[in-house]
């Protein structure tokens, strides 16, 4: 394959810099038409049909549009704009069902009437139920009534009359307004809070451009081939490309989101938010403010491109954050954290190595860690032919070569967290534990089939290795993966991963149309799939590890499984390869030893209570709207979090001051998963031996 593919895990976009002042989008209330009416142009068409013809050309999944497919984009297409089902009534819906069917005809035309339409509508409700949210806050709401409220409502009907909404958003205002009186705000401190965060919300989409609203339109279509097709605009392309980069400025995150909430997906290796150790994971962020003493702005509710846009920001400026923490629960209170956004640099991304000492049946043994965040490379310097370019492949190799010199025992790569990056610096880091022989499959959309090989045949490192993978790590780190397992050169450990086996290029809009006269933005397109060496894709099922550790991510709702266009799991032909040698043999008794052990580990006990809090957490789909209920589940959330953490402060030998939160310092020693990971290779090692 071309060096300059890049694969990448589902795309989230990173928090970067941009030319922008992220208390913009507030500061235009005499300039807003509410009444105002987006009318599209002449290029917009043009760019319709030109996307169109790429995607049925070059995408590797192919497609007729007809009806069918419509009603699947018509489906989409409100759910962006609506998918809690709060704003449009049934009447609404009703009215737009003629087009159900004709999207394929409006695509092949490049008519944009329908969609423009609906998005004007969604606006005019919206400015409906500001005005209902307004006399809500009148006159506080009774918190002694026993009355219940459901989050998630993409699955119910639509309303059918503006007294069945409003009853619907008096529960949800009942329910933002309990969350905040149980953290100790009064009525007038909750009322104006409320009122802002859906005044807010309702600026941010009277400023919708036409472009904003052609994309929410041909995502809605490109989400027919699959999740990782997209349509960027060009201040969303300026996104992606910037993200792309090694070098980045922000606060170092991806995020998601889920019903309303914006949520942490990920964290850059490196970055502020992982330096200041503030944020995790799953956790929520509810508001945003610039600088030391900036107005937080509630961001619930919020699309997370209008999210990202708020927490964006310059190099060296602060930036705070409102969080609601992932082990507190569905009564979390909001903790206020501040970072410093700050460049994310090559150096800090790059693999890192450690030495984890470890006493096994009597033996020490020396186990060298690679951890490796992304499979990164310097094309620029490469192509300049500096000699002392930097890339994955070179970086662990030298690491390799010192840990030779340190006389160690067995090696783990860990790929947690590792989304991908350079297919060519995959391959290549394979070869530095195999002799020749071939890595990975990939077959283009008119079924063509290119086998990519190692061809070096030397070894740098042959001796005892272990591949250390979760939910999060995806696509090279899945070729590498599975190039491991099936030559049977280590044990894979851990998490089943992401399962994203399919590579896009980008296209840049302007090239294709030249004689437009602004810029016209970017597609990324699918247009091929990864095979394992033995003919299995790794798309969709990912790659199982050989033994595997308890996950609080479930396939049907983390993974590329998840999604519903995402292209499935089949097989082609194996190649010949030879095996490296036969460890499976081995992988029973490794298996037993870690069932033993975990059985008596304490820190085992306790990793499998909190990911069953998170379960448990998440599985709850109905609130109480009681305060004195809510307060009570709030309380024993709160005993619970305290045992679990006098449990682990214990274990650590930490002291518990009053108050504070109990969260030891990521290393190895509190690092269950490296740590048994290291005991199962130290097992494989002493199996080996014996």
């Amino acid at each position: 394959m071309k060096k300059f593919l890049t694969l990448t895990i589902l795309f989230f976009l990173v928090l970067v810099c941009r030319a922008q002042n992220p208390n913009e989008v507030l500061s235009k209330d005499h300039t807003i038409d509410s009444n105002k009416v987006i009318l599209h142009d002449e290029t917009y068409k043009r760019i319709n049909q030109v996307v169109v013809q790429l995607f049925s050309n070059y995408h590797y999944r192919k497609i007729d549009l007809n009806d069918s497919i419509s009603a699947f984009i018509f489906d989409q297409y409100i759910k962006s704009l609506d998918n809690n089902k709060l704003y449009f009534l049934q009447s609404d819906i009703d009215g737009f069902e003629k087009y159900r069917n004709q999207f394929d005809d409006f695509l092949k035309e490049g008519n944009l009437a329908a969609p423009f339409e609906i998005f004007n509508a969604y606006k005019k409700r919206l400015n409906e139920r500001i005005k209902y949210i307004n006399s809500a806050f009148q006159t506080p709401f009774d918190f002694t009534a026993d009355e219940s409220f459901t989050l998630d409502r993409e699955k119910s009907d639509w309303a059918l009359s503006r007294s069945e909404l409003d009853e619907l958003w008096r529960q949800r205002l009942k329910n933002d307004a309990l969350n905040l009186i149980i953290s100790g705000k009064d009525w007038k401190g909750t009322a104006d809070v409320l009122l802002k965060r859906y005044q807010n919300f309702q600026k941010i989409i009277l400023q919708y451009e036409p472009e904003d609203v052609f994309a929410l339109y041909i995502n809605a279509y490109s989400q027919v081939y699959d999740p990782h097709t997209d349509y960027f605009s060009p201040a969303a392309s300026d996104n992606f490309n910037i993200a792309m980069k090694l070098s980045l400025e922000g606060i170092g995150a991806t995020l998601r989101q889920e019903n309303d909430y914006t949520i942490v997906a990920g964290i850059v290796p490196g970055g502020p938010a992982h330096k200041s150790g503030l944020i995790k994971e799953e956790d929520k962020i509810v508001a945003v403010a610039q600088g030391e003493d900036g107005e937080m702005v509630d961001v619930i509710g919020w699309r997370l491109d209008d999210t990202i846009q708020l927490i964006r920001g310059k190099k060296g400026t602060v930036v705070r954050l409102q969080i609601l923490k992932k082990e507190d629960g569905v009564n979390a209170i909001p903790k206020e954290i501040k970072i410093v956004r700050d460049e994310v640099k090559l150096e800090e991304q790059a693999a890192k190595d450690e030495i984890l000492n470890l006493e096994q049946n009597g033996k020490n043994l020396k186990l060298g860690i690679i951890k490796l965040p992304s499979f990164y490379t310097d094309f620029e310097g490469q192509r300049l032919g500096k000699p002392d370019y930097r890339s994955t492949t070179r970086d662990v190799k030298a690491i390799l070569k010192k840990f030779k010199e340190q006389q160690v025992d067995g090696i783990i790569l860990d790929l947690r967290n590792n989304g991908g990056g350079s297919l060519q610096e995959a391959i290549q880091l394979t070869g530095l534990f195999i002799k020749d022989g071939p890595v990975v499959q990939v077959r283009n959309s008119n079924n063509i089939i290119e086998v990519d090989n190692d061809t070096d045949p030397s070894i740098v490192y042959d001796g005892p290795l272990a591949v250390l993978i979760n939910r999060f790590s995806a696509s090279a780190s899945e070729i590498l993966s599975a190039a491991i397992q099936d030559y049977e050169r280590g044990i894979l450990i851990g998490e089943n991963t992401f399962g994203k086996g399919t590579v896009q290029n980008m296209i840049d809009l302007n090239r294709m149309i030249p004689a437009a006269n602004k810029r016209l933005g970017q597609i990324k397109l699918t247009v091929a799939k990864f095979y394992r060496i033995n003919g299995s894709s790794t798309q969709n099922l990912g790659v199982k590890p050989d033994i595997s550790f308890p996950s609080p991510y479930e396939a049907k709702e983390f993974g590329e499984s998840s999604q519903p266009s995402a292209l499935p799991w089949d097989q082609i032909q194996a190649v010949q390869y030879s095996k490296f040698g036969k460890l499976s043999k081995f992988f029973p008794q490794l298996l037993e030893k870690h069932e033993q052990r975990t059985k008596r580990d304490l820190e085992y006990q306790h990793m499998l209570e909190d990911i069953a809090a998170f379960k448990e957490n998440r599985a709850i789909k109905v609130f109480s709207l009681n305060e004195v209920i809510r307060k009570k589940e709030r309380d024993e959330a709160e005993a619970k979090k305290k045992k679990r953490e006098e449990a682990r402060a214990k274990m650590f030998g930490i002291k518990i001051e009053d108050k504070k939160e109990v969260n030891p310092p990521r290393t190895m020693e509190s690092d269950f998963g490296l740590k048994e990971s290291g005991r199962i290779l130290a097992d494989l090692i002493l199996a080996r031996a014996g």
